[in-house]
């Protein structure tokens, strides 16, 4: 299943595609229950997710869920009992998925389905109890490990820490739901972005937010300080990069600044690491981190690669979203309980191996 910390609801396909290699089949199961429109949990406890539920033809409670890659999945809830070593939680609420529209289908063909981590009622997270949940992305192929509950190991570096930020009155453009937190500042190799501060901060419809999440690939950032981002890492890279000077390729419709690089070199040049100065912590991004490989993408000798980070404004999205590929090789710890998150660089399949797990057949 994908992790993803930026959404609510649990879900698996059920059913059969052509692409599909793995499904879930609610005939197979002696626990499974269709959840009705009529129901209290269909009426009250779909509150938190994006878009209402509806009631299908069948009566069933029915719900769509679109994500910022323009793809969207459509299903019923129902209960199902999940158990996770030695616990059991019954009636737990999740979407078995029958159709939806991807941007990926190749990739979204390698999974079952979805597991929703944030904060709302109906995360599996909170469905299940934990109040603590850790991942490390690994480089390869996004693979990774989650542990639910407390992380104590003697070779895990002590985390820095940021707090959530809490918003209790509801406001249109801010997701309470989400990860959110504090973004005050952005450098490139030692140098701040000269930007106001008031450009981080959520303006009074809650349009500014930064969340933290897993599900979304790239980090996203409104035009303002995208802009100024681009700018100070294409005026650092002169003379080390050649850019890609082809003014109407855009990769994945945000992402604008593209290089140049020889197929044929075994590793990046060294590049001005972006840091994010968030409330209380720093997080610095540096090295494969910084560029992406576009697949198929090639110009003679040389193939294509882009920045990783894009102009929010571009997909239409009113907030800051720091995605997986700037988590990888980042032990990120969700501490609930004291309402933070915490992280530190740190080699992912290291720490696969270290708690006797096989990474590359984790996903």
């Amino acid at each position: 299943m994908v992790l993803d910390t930026g959404s609510e609801l649990s879900w698996l396909h059920c059913k059969k595609e052509p692409n599909f290699t793995f499904i879930f089949n609610p005939l197979a199961s002696k626990t499974y229950t269709k959840i009705p429109c009529s129901s209290q949990t269909c009426k009250t406890r779909t509150s938190d997710l994006t878009l209402p539920v509806t009631c299908d033809p069948a009566k069933l409670c029915h719900f769509i869920i679109s994500y910022a890659d323009a793809s969207s999945v459509e299903g019923h809830l129902a209960f199902e009992t999940f158990r996770l070593g030695s616990l059991t939680r019954p009636a737990t609420v999740f979407g078995c998925m029958d159709s939806g529209s991807s941007s990926n289908s190749v990739e979204d063909a390698k999974t079952t389905g979805l597991m929703g981590m944030n904060r709302g009622s109906l995360s599996f997270v909170n469905q299940m109890g934990f109040r603590k949940f850790s991942y490390c992305i690994s480089g390869v192929d996004s693979t990774g490990i989650l542990l639910l509950g407390e992380a104590r190991y003697s070779w895990l570096k002590p985390l820095n820490y940021t707090p959530l930020v809490q918003m209790s009155t509801p406001l249109p453009y801010f997701d309470r739901a989400a990860y959110s937190v504090q973004l005050e500042g952005i450098m490139v190799n030692n140098k701040v972005l000269p930007l106001p501060k008031s450009v981080f901060v959520p303006d009074h419809t809650g349009a500014g937010q930064t969340m933290v999440d897993s599900g979304t690939q790239f980090t996203f950032l409104l035009g303002p300080v995208y802009s100024a981002l681009r700018k100070e890492f294409l005026l650092q890279t002169t003379g080390v990069l050649r850019v890609l000077n082809e003014p109407h390729y855009v990769f994945q419709g945000a992402m604008d600044l593209c290089y140049l690089i020889d197929s044929t070199r075994a590793t990046l040049p060294h590049l001005p690491a972006v840091k994010f100065m968030f409330r209380g912590a720093e997080m610095s991004v540096s090295g494969q981190r910084l560029l992406y490989r576009v697949p198929g993408e090639v110009r003679g000798k040389d193939s294509v690669w882009c920045f990783t980070f894009g102009n929010s404004d571009e997909l239409g999205i009113s907030s800051f979203l720091i995605g997986h590929h700037q988590q990888q090789n980042v032990w990120m710890e969700y501490d609930l309980e004291n309402s933070r998150i915490g992280f530190a660089e740190f080699r992912c399949d290291l720490a696969g191996q270290r708690l006797g797990l096989d990474v590359k057949n984790l996903a």
